[in-house]
């Protein structure tokens, strides 16, 4: 049985472009995020955008739609309270309570699967709203 077949009813594929730009987020810390979204004509999870490692925490969440769900990851950089500089990969699920039913239900149906293929995410926050993935909420996961 081919692999293409054998995820058919998993949701969508993922891009190998998805997974080495991932990669290149967790090894070589060249993006500070990855924005992917669902090319429902391909039927997989592709790239939309890149955040550069010098981008804030807002020029990531500006970069989320506000009527569209979206998947991303984060390089959360931190210091400890024993002062050691640490940095954890969160995975978020951006899903607007403003965005399609369809929309809704497709990405949720393809969470697990893109989440499988990125080796590395030490978390994950479910949003709905912008308040949901606040910095705060991913200072207090993390720490």
């Amino acid at each position: 049985m081919s692999f293409r077949m054998s995820n058919a009813s998993s949701g969508m594929g993922v891009a190998d472009h998805s997974k080495s730009t991932f990669l290149e987020l967790k090894r070589k810390k060249v993006h500070r995020y990855v924005i992917f979204k669902i090319d429902e004509k391909k039927k997989e999870v592709t790239v939309e955008k890149t955040g550069a490692p010098g981008e804030s925490y807002d020029d990531f969440t500006a970069s989320l739609p506000e009527n569209d769900c979206r998947y991303a990851v984060y390089d959360f950089d931190f210091v400890t309270e024993e002062n050691c500089q640490k940095s954890k990969i969160f995975f978020i699920a951006w899903s607007p309570s403003t965005s399609r039913i369809r929309a809704k239900m497709l990405y949720a149906t393809s969470k697990d699967r893109l989440k499988r293929e990125l080796d590395g995410i030490h978390y994950e926050i479910q949003a709905t709203d912008p308040t949901e993935m606040d910095l705060e909420v991913l200072r207090d996961r993390a720490n």
